[in-house]
């Protein structure tokens, strides 16, 4: 498929928040309610574009998928599972259209992470997936990830994920 992938920009908010909707609707079809049914609201999708990049990919005009990265911080998630790096972004809110799912859009999105992460000379991408059916963890190793640990979450399986950039200039902390 041929889609592209910017940064997204306030005039998307509304295109985001139906995306994320159409997306947390059709997962709560499919696999009942959980925390991937929640629907985003314009302030929602407002605050994450100024606390965090946010990627999307459009088709034309049509934005038919979006990946959001945060700097990890310790302070803001517990950083224990992960191994230990100078700089991280934690990857939130995968999220691509129904009709285009299967045809590359996450896989491409994920790859303009990673080449967000070398930009912003972070040496990691990490996350966490449900281990559920609705959970997208064998989707993360085959985009390059390896997953790190497990935990429960809300009465739910969860596991860790990572990517580590070993390009020159990636500092792993020993």
């Amino acid at each position: 498929m041929n889609a592209s992938v910017s940064v997204a920009t306030p005039s998307d908010i509304r295109a985001l928040v139906a995306l994320r909707t159409a997306v947390a609707l059709g997962m709560m079809q499919d696999f009942g309610e959980g925390p991937w049914s929640v629907c985003p609201r314009d302030e929602d999708v407002a605050y994450q574009l100024r606390a965090s990049q946010v990627l999307v990919a459009r088709r034309d005009e049509e934005i038919i998928g979006t990946v959001r990265l945060a700097t990890a911080t310790q302070s803001a998630i517990d950083t224990s599972s992960f191994t230990p790096v100078a700089s991280a972004l934690y990857v939130l809110g995968l999220a691509v259209a129904r009709h285009c799912r299967g045809m590359g859009v996450g896989r491409r999105l994920m790859d303009a992470a990673k080449d967000a992460a070398r930009s912003r000379l972070a040496n990691a991408l990490w996350l966490d997936a449900y281990e559920h059916a609705a959970g997208a963890g064998p989707f993360y190793i085959k985009c390059g990830f390896r997953g790190r640990a497990r935990t429960v979450h809300a009465g739910m399986p969860l596991c860790f994920y990572e990517w580590l950039e070993t390009g020159e200039g990636s500092r792993l902390i020993r």
